[in-house]
């Protein structure tokens, strides 16, 4: 979602923010722009990529050493110039924007009261320019503004509802930069010497200019100037450093090189064999240390729980539904699945004895967090997340935490994250089941073997690009497609219809093989392509009927079959034969050759593969 960048310093500052800006181009964006303090306020923005703005700053002789930057995924308004940040506030009057700005800021989040404030304001005499909730921030910090910027924003973000992260400076006071947070992620950068101060959405911004980061927490109020900065509290109380220390952050850019690779998203699948090793490197056997946390021991919570509920978005939603199978099957543990957007909103019935797993590639995922605390208030501790972001909020906010070692991923489209994910939510089950007395060491040390034998038999999977890209050539015609699963693979068609619906915008459903008859089988012809997961478990037999149902009407099949299956090749039946069968950890494997088929799909009509259209990376709005 919506990046930000903000900086104070004695240099030419609009480098570092619009480099930052780039870095958060994986967020996911329709428009971007920067504004600085240069004898007043003046701004560059623009619809189109980073790169564009870099040239308009660039031709404009932007410059100034205090400024902030934004990249906007749109909530409240069109992609247009007029909607982009920064927002500027003239004041009131008609004649108000005949006269230099003196507010800019910019804002990540969804301001839910925006329409009564803007009815107050209209009626204060501000004129608004855009169909933006962020322009209503500004205004009215504008007219709360009485010489001291800090005091305004303070004033104002007590009157907001809804999720908020903000950066703000005034033209009266041209090295001072103010920001605050609630519902939305923002951190300060402390520089070199600790004469420059920074605020960002995530540190991979400020990364190659400071590791120096403070994690603001929720109602945090920051006023950042040359050589200091100070904190208030939620509750408007002074934080001191202790409470808010700072820490050395290593953050990677996110500018990684590409080498062979066309697009991010084909080196990221690419990447998977690395990514499934890092994040089994280390591991030797199974304990509940792999999931301690900072300040608690899993040990001593997995003894204190006798459920599991799992809560996810997206693409991190079907890798717990595709654990339930296997806490549920393997650890003997009831576990529930619910999107965490709808959970939060619903009565549901709490159990303290409940482990709570959230599962989340950027631990800054708006619906997740919200629904975590939502667990949390319903008298649900015990908390444990598997996160790709060590420093994120979801693993400062729970007790337990696996980091999966995958490694930064630019795609929007997730699929070395989601990977890791099924990796470190096996190892969960597995350290389930032995609290539980249901893990032998002969299970174990199996286990382990087929776990350390993935990467191997993921670089197998991936030798098969080859077939998937004849495959990729008539799916590239089609506007419809259904995937087939049962079982644990079930999940695992959802998700292959996820990819193919995200980037190359065809549209594609999932489900489960045996309800076909319950109403998709009407929508079978051969304008219709049916892919088909298909491991030798114990429902293959089942698969075949579904499939002979597809043919029965004239459907067209493409079948990732395992080699031990006896499903061939013949008119209207595709076949793509799996190297091996992979028993619980089959799922790891049957995914990849769908990732595959959304890429060269998407390749073949043409689309934005890393960065597909409406999508965000890091979904830090609800």
């Amino acid at each position: 979602m919506c990046g930000i960048v903000g900086a104070v310093s004695t240099r030419d500052i609009v480098p570092v923010l619009v480099q930052g800006l780039q870095r958060l181009e994986y967020r996911g964006y329709d428009s971007c722009g920067v504004a600085v303090h240069v004898d007043g306020l003046q701004r560059a923005r623009s619809t189109a990529r980073v790169a564009e703005l870099i040239e308009q700053v660039a031709n404009g002789k932007l410059q100034g050493s205090t400024g902030i930057a934004h990249t906007r995924w749109a909530t409240h308004g069109a992609p247009a110039v007029h909607n982009a940040h920064p927002h500027f506030s003239h004041g009131t009057g008609a004649d108000a924007y005949d006269r230099p700005g003196r507010i800019a800021l910019v804002h990540n989040g969804i301001i839910e009261n925006h329409d009564e404030l803007r009815a107050m304001l209209t009626g204060k005499g501000y004129v608004f320019q855009s169909q933006t909730d962020t322009e209503v921030i500004a205004h009215l910090v504008d007219s709360l503004y009485d010489g001291d910027l800090f005091e305004a924003v303070q004033g104002a973000v007590q009157q907001l509802h809804g999720a908020y992260a903000i950066a703000v400076f005034c033209k009266d006071e041209p090295q001072r930069l103010v920001g605050a947070r609630a519902g939305s992620p923002l951190i300060l950068g402390v520089g070199k010497d600790g004469q420059e101060h920074f605020l960002a959405s995530d540190a991979m911004a400020l990364a190659g200019v400071t590791d120096q980061i403070v994690y603001l927490e929720e109602g945090d109020v920051v006023d950042v100037q040359l050589g200091k900065y100070w904190i208030v509290d939620k509750n408007h109380k002074p934080v001191e450093a202790a409470r808010r220390p700072v820490k050395t952050v290593l953050a990677h850019s996110g500018a990684a090189e590409l080498g062979p690779y066309r697009h991010y998203m084909q080196k990221e699948i690419f990447e998977q064999p690395r990514a499934i090793g890092d994040t089994l490197e280390g591991v030797v056997g199974i304990v509940p240390e792999l999931f301690d946390g900072a300040e608690a021991s899993a040990a001593r919570v997995f003894k204190e729980i006798d459920s599991v509920l799992i809560l996810a978005c997206g693409t991190s939603y079907y890798s717990g539904c595709t654990a339930k199978y296997w806490l549920e099957g393997i650890a003997g543990i009831p576990t529930q699945v619910e999107v965490a957007s709808e959970y939060r909103y619903r009565t549901s019935v709490p159990n303290p004895r409940t482990l709570v797993v959230t599962i989340t590639q950027s631990g800054e995922t708006a619906d997740t967090l919200a629904a975590l605390r939502h667990a949390q208030s319903l008298g649900m501790t015990q908390t444990l997340t598997v996160c790709n972001v060590a420093t994120s909020a979801m693993v400062r906010e729970c007790k337990l935490a696996y980091i999966t070692r995958a490694g930064i991923e630019i795609g929007v489209a997730s699929t070395k994250a989601f990977t890791a994910q099924l990796a470190g939510l096996f190892l969960l089950t597995l350290a389930l089941a032995q609290s539980r007395g249901r893990l032998t060491q002969e299970q174990e040390d199996a286990h382990l073997a087929a776990m350390r034998h993935l990467p191997v038999a993921l670089q197998a999977v991936l030798a098969l690009e080859p077939q998937i890209i004849a495959w990729a050539q008539d799916f590239a015609k089609m506007e419809n497609a259904l995937f087939l699963g049962r079982g644990l693979h079930y999940p695992i068609a959802l998700e292959g219809a996820l990819k193919l619906k995200e980037i190359s915008y065809i549209h594609a459903e999932a489900y489960p093989a045996g309800e076909l008859k319950h109403g998709p089988l009407a929508l079978v012809t051969s304008a219709m392509p049916v892919v088909t997961v298909a491991p030798n478990d114990a429902l293959l037999e089942k698969l075949k009927s579904n499939m002979h149902e597809v043919r029965a009407r004239g459907g067209v099949l493409y079948v990732l079959a395992d080699g031990d299956t006896r499903i061939e090749r013949a008119e209207g039946i595709n076949v793509i034969r799996m190297p091996e069968h992979y028993g619980a950890l089959s799922p790891l494997l049957h995914v990849v050759p769908l990732q595959l088929l959304a890429y060269h799909t998407a390749c073949a009509r043409g689309t934005d593969v890393d960065k597909p259209r409406n999508l965000a990376k890091s979904v830090t709005v609800e």
